[in-house]
């Protein structure tokens, strides 16, 4: 999946990089990446954003030299291959004390260069949380560029939902909620516990690593970007990211904040339950972009089992696959101050996977919610409130022990977005509300593809 145009160096990128670091940065010639521990502990934990919800376990980061690397990879052999993308080549290698690796080689003609570099350094030896992916070194000799990650031996998200081998077993209910729940809390500590926060802006599932148990991290912080702090809303930023991941306002102005973030986890979210691709050119007209093609749905109750992965056989629990869409729905939301933030999504997911789907269970009485035909006649209800009310109520509705805070607005100070004014829920009185998604002015309906080659034109902007 191709990748937005990154921008070039950025001083300025670097100097705002250095803020998140507890004590001052060292010298060019020494290493860029370790930090005074001693210094770090006097400073209050709130201000120390290593430490908040993270592993102290973790280390500086290690130099390593390039025919280190070569060695452990066996020079770099095609068996040793774990994947490839813009960024360059993955390997898998070994260290001399037996420890398994993944080696990350930047193509030096890719989309990341020395800026992209950096702030991944930078960014994982500040950072460090269980799920965020762990980086153990790097090498920077000469024109080589790479770096060291610990080895997850599942692979990527991707790789479970799009290239299952015949004799394996695709991802059940459980693990997807599992993966959903623990990649939208490593994007809370992000979001929440850094300082300042950091906003993600590359989410896709190939970037969601899986561990022993798929135990989800995020990896790839390349494209990571510091947050707003004081009063300010938003960050201007050169549009970069993946295409069909990228939230419409973000896409259309540049203007960057957590909810971009949020949005990119709405359509992976939508992944996990669909089994879709966030854009597939093999699927018909009119189907290719995974949230275009699902917003309709939203829309109607009796086609929520349609957006339920074939994979899955039926195998899920049907309130929670109406929970789940729920909140899919909330992320994806036109209007970024109508989506959630991040932590209420990591207290519903939570919610989702403490609960376990048993398919040796008795059948349930919401099993009926999904006929196989539609109904002569359902009751419906429905009530005329703004977007980012409906959502709170909805998610309130089936999540009552989620925060009562779960929707801020202020998050822009003026919206770009294309808009929609005000939704309607439809369903049974005894069932999901999920918010009308796809109601924008003038009876026109909104598509996000159009948002993304809109944003063509900021594409060449200059990064502020």
């Amino acid at each position: 999946m191709s990748c937005l145009p990154c921008s070039g160096s950025s001083g300025k990128e670097a100097k705002s990089l250095e803020a998140l670091s507890p004590s001052p940065r060292p010298a060019a010639k020494s290493a860029p990446v370790r930090s005074n521990s001693r210094t770090s502990g006097s400073r209050k934990e709130d201000s120390v954003p290593v430490r908040r919800g993270g592993n102290t376990a973790h280390g500086p980061a290690q130099i390593f030299t390039f025919r280190e690397l070569a060695i452990a990879t066996k020079n770099f052999r095609k068996d040793c291959l774990l994947g490839e993308g813009g960024f360059g080549r993955v390997y898998k290698g070994r260290m001399e004390n037996g420890q398994v690796i993944a080696v990350k080689q930047l193509d030096r003609n890719g989309f990341q260069g020395n800026r992209e570099f950096l702030v991944e350094i930078l960014m994982l030896s500040l950072l460090h949380h269980p799920n965020l992916v762990r980086l153990i070194g790097y090498c920077a000799d000469g024109d080589q560029r790479l770096l060291v990650y610990e080895y997850m031996m599942l692979g990527s998200l991707e790789n479970h939902l799009y290239d299952c081998q015949p004799d394996k077993e695709p991802l059940d209910w459980n693990t997807r909620m599992k993966i959903a729940a623990g990649a939208a809390k490593g994007l809370e500590y992000l979001h929440d516990k850094a300082n300042p926060p950091v906003i993600y802006r590359d989410f896709k599932s190939s970037n969601i690593l899986l561990g022993e148990d798929y135990y989800p991290k995020l990896s790839d912080f390349g494209l990571a970007k510091l947050g707003p702090v004081g009063d300010k809303t938003h960050v201007s930023t050169r549009v970069m990211g993946t295409y069909g991941y990228c939230a419409p306002e973000y896409a259309m102005t540049g203007q960057l904040t957590v909810k971009s973030d949020v949005y990119s986890f709405g359509v992976v979210f939508l992944e996990l339950i669909t089994g879709r691709k966030a854009i597939d050119h093999t699927q018909p007209s009119g189907e290719q972009n995974l949230v275009a093609w699902a917003r309709p749905l939203f829309r109607d109750r009796r086609k929520f089992c349609q957006l339920a992965d074939p994979l899955l056989q039926g195998h899920y629990p049907k309130r929670g696959l109406y929970q789940a869409l729920a909140v899919a729905a909330m992320c994806l939301q036109e209007q970024a101050a109508s989506r959630p933030l991040i932590g209420d999504v990591v207290t519903a997911l939570s919610y989702l996977a403490s609960h376990p789907y048993d398919p040796n269970a008795p059948t349930a009485k919401d099993s009926r919610t999904c006929p196989s035909t539609p109904r002569a006649k359902t009751h419906r209800r429905t009530t005329s409130v703004p977007d980012a009310q409906h959502a709170a109520e909805s998610l309130m509705l089936n999540f009552p022990d989620l925060r009562k805070d779960t929707i801020r607005g202020g998050e822009f100070e003026r919206d770009h977005t294309e808009g929609s004014g005000s939704s309607s829920s439809s369903g049974r009185n005894d069932g999901l509300d999920v918010p009308q998604l796809l109601a924008a002015p003038n009876g026109k309906a909104y598509s996000e593809a159009d948002s993304i080659q809109k944003s063509t034109v900021k594409v060449g902007a200059r990064e502020k």
